[in-house]
């Protein structure tokens, strides 16, 4: 028995007792290559000895103090180091703990801003479909994930919708990628136009798609539009990095390869690479001065941000990142990890797109490679793939509904920083062995 909620309820987890490295050991013994890092979590893999040494050293001096009373050093010396590394302008830091907290906490920065400035009228926010934004009312409201959204929707506030980057599966043979950019571009400019764009707050968007329709990266140009658009309206621009973000995609912001800066960012997961729960806002300064030339302060909070032992165990992590050079061996493992899915699963008769950046992959299944047809959803062939991959020692991150939120399947790779060529050749082989048995078992 257990009195834990766990996320079915219909069985218990297997019980994790000890990870280190890119690995993770059951009570049972049993090993599991962790090569999605959790959900794109832990980019030091498990036990790095200096972030453990950087967490105990804080234990002892100072665990917890409310900001409503103090800032501690810690948080001020790891907001610093953002706002040192940050695109250029992003100098503001607001900390909080997780992801979801973060973009609900933009969305409510980026709309009491315009509050504070005078542009009250501003009230709606513009995303993609397909994205995954987090779980909070607000973060699921902008999200497209409609799997997440769907008995939720009476409680979300409507949000503009448009088009994914999805190359795969939505340019036309007669388009360029520019050419499809700016079809992208023209959609969100029509939107914008029928809202009015003197009452939007923000366009929302995910640099790299994370889970939700796994690595979706977006064609040339797209986002230098997106930012000129959002300039020409005043409207803001909110990347969510939470998943792409702090190295996954071979730099430290996913944005810095597409030569934009947004007026917010947020970030988490690689933050802290799971020591802690920590998540934060970048924020351009004018976005700060608006606030504080207005109400003079920031009407949101959270109990636990800006928490003493998260911020130790976030600057510990993001210092060994910077130390050890681990975002050029990011690029060079990403380069080795998409040649051996090339290699492996390239002409599998149902393995449809190989995608994403630096290491932070996906492979997206299908019945037919010709027509791009989908699996049955009531095959749940995601599902079947996580379970074969535990049973041979692999942790990946399947997801269904990659199209729609109903049809299609794919499978994304988030391997540690510090994989090494042969943990991805594992990797690979134990991913193609799944799929394989997957297909056999869900038949």
């Amino acid at each position: 028995m257990t009195h834990i909620i766990h996320r079915s309820l219909l069985k218990t987890p297997r019980m994790a007792q000890t990870s280190q490295g890119i690995t993770i050991t059951d009570t049972q013994g049993k090993s599991y290559i962790d090569a999605s890092g959790g959900a794109a979590v832990s980019c030091l893999g498990h036990a790095h000895p200096d972030v453990l040494a950087a967490m105990h050293a804080q234990l002892d001096q100072l665990a917890y103090a409310h900001t409503s009373f103090f800032t501690s050093a810690v948080a001020e010396e790891l907001a610093d180091h953002l706002a040192d590394h940050a695109p250029q302008g992003l100098d503001q830091v607001y900390f909080v703990s997780g992801g979801s907290e973060a973009v609900e906490a933009a969305l409510k920065m980026a709309r009491q801003y315009f509050v504070d400035i005078g542009q009250p009228q501003r009230t709606r926010f513009v995303a993609r479909g397909q994205s995954y934004h987090g779980n909070t009312l607000g973060a699921l409201a902008v999200g497209g994930n409609e799997w997440r959204r769907k008995q939720f929707a009476p409680l979300l506030m409507d949000v503009g919708r448009v088009a994914p980057t999805y190359a795969y599966r939505d340019q036309r043979a007669d388009e360029s990628p520019t050419q499809y950019g700016q079809r992208l571009l023209a959609e969100i400019d029509a939107q914008f136009q029928a809202l009015g764009p003197d009452t939007v707050i923000a366009f929302v968007a995910e640099p790299v798609v994370g889970a939700t329709a796994g690595a979706l990266t977006a064609p040339p140009g797209y986002f230098a539009g997106v930012r000129a658009l959002c300039d020409r309206y005043g409207i803001l621009f909110i990347a969510d990095e939470v998943m792409c973000g702090m190295g996954r995609t071979g730099t430290l912001h996913a944005v810095e390869q597409e030569g934009v800066v947004p007026d917010l960012m947020t970030i988490a997961k690689g933050l802290g690479g799971g020591y802690q729960p920590i998540g934060a806002v970048l924020a351009k300064g004018q976005v700060v001065e608006g606030m504080r030339r207005g109400s003079g302060l920031f009407q949101h909070g959270h109990t636990y941000l800006g928490h003493p032992m998260a911020a130790a165990a976030a600057l510990a992590v993001q210092k060994v990142i910077q130390r050890d050079q681990l975002l050029p061996q990011v690029r060079a493992r990403g380069d080795y990890l998409r040649a051996a899915l090339q290699d492996r699963l390239g002409t599998h008769a149902h393995v449809g797109d190989i995608r994403g950046r630096g290491l932070f992959m996906a492979v997206e299944l299908v019945q037919d490679r010709a027509s791009k047809a989908t699996f049955d959803p009531a095959r749940k062939l995601h599902a079947a793939v996580k379970a074969q991959a535990m049973e041979l020692g692999l942790l990946c991150y399947p997801m269904g509904g990659t199209i729609d939120g109903q049809h299609g399947d794919h499978v994304l790779l988030a391997p540690p920083f510090i994989v090494s060529e042969s943990d991805i050749d594992q990797i690979v082989d134990r991913l193609a062995l799944s799929i394989d048995a997957a297909l056999r078992a869900t038949a």
